[in-house]
């Protein structure tokens, strides 16, 4: 089955993504194997938070007010709704929690800080809703991983209460691309390429420096922030960006659970209810989770509001 993906993928998305594709066209071909894959069972709505579109996605079974806000990858200029949606209800599934997914302004119509201040605002509008941040579980792919962290860095600095949790899946957190992997990985990453992610990286940031900890969070500074879950496959040229933010993390003295799973690729869990990886991935999240924010006290919170 890994060998099928991969060659499906290589095949399909891996030609689209590229800086001479034009972006309606990387979008729709993302949208639409986003809407190929399986799905649990699950409830979902849509709705404006703070004018940012959103699906809420209800899993059969959640928690008493636990939640995830999600944000999803695409390099910054690509996804949404309806590439996420499913991936969105796997994770929700195994953490048991409600799942807020927004559509944040992509580039190249909107630079940096646009999709950071969408992100935040979304997170701040859910916690004056009555949220509790430590039921809050911060989570993302790729991009959305980079986004997730850097927005768990923005409320730290603006001293907005923390959520209680951070997973990340495959994040791209280096928008410099310094990362060894991106050379030693380019033939065996069967989605990602340098020129697309160089391309991605300009065309987001902006009048921003590469570097800069708003946008490539590996070079934030880490301290205090929550207990973190970083998964990451062995064949992707990001596999660095996972590799160095976990060791910075610990340093800054970061709670930091990280796993490489071997012989898959990039977000592989896109294709829960397929990959044994992709399962397995999503259980160690509910896992964690669990760990983090034992069901009964969850429940408990939840009775009083």
């Amino acid at each position: 089955m890994k060998r099928l993906i991969s060659c499906v993928i290589r095949c399909t998305v891996r030609p689209a993504l590229s800086p001479s594709v034009p972006v309606w066209l990387q979008r729709a071909c993302i949208n639409a194997s986003g809407l190929l894959q399986p799905a649990p069972p699950h409830k979902s709505h849509e709705r404006i938070v703070s004018g940012v579109d959103t699906r809420v996605i209800e899993p059969t079974d959640i928690v008493a007010g636990r939640g995830v806000l999600y944000l999803h990858g695409g390099g910054y200029v690509l996804g949404g709704i309806r590439s996420h949606a499913k991936l969105a209800a796997w994770l929700g599934k195994s953490v048991r929690a409600k799942v807020w997914l927004p559509e944040y302004r992509l580039a190249p119509e909107e630079t940096y800080p646009g999709a950071l201040q969408d992100a935040l605002l979304v997170y701040t509008t859910l916690l004056a809703e009555g949220q509790d941040p430590q039921q809050m579980i911060l989570a993302g792919d790729s991009a959305g991983g980079g986004l997730a962290l850097a927005t768990a860095t923005a409320i730290r600095d603006t001293g907005l209460p923390l959520p209680g949790g951070i997973v990340l899946f495959s994040p791209w957190a280096d928008l410099s691309l310094s990362g060894a992997s991106l050379k030693t990985h380019a033939t065996r990453d069967a989605m990602l390429k340098h020129d697309w992610l160089r391309w991605c990286a300009k065309v987001y940031r902006g009048a921003a420096e590469v570097t800069d900890p708003g946008c490539s969070p590996l070079f934030a500074r880490l301290e205090e922030l929550p207990p973190m879950l970083i998964h990451v496959g062995s064949e992707e040229v990001l596999l660095d960006d996972t590799l160095r933010l976990a060791e910075y993390a610990r340093a800054a003295g970061v709670s930091v659970e990280q796993s490489c799973f071997d012989g898959v690729g990039h977000v592989f869990q896109f294709h829960a209810g397929m990959l044994k990886e992709a399962n397995q991935s999503l259980r160690q999240v509910g896992e964690f989770i669990d760990r983090l924010m034992p069901p009964c006290m969850a429940a408990d919170k939840g009775s009083e509001t």
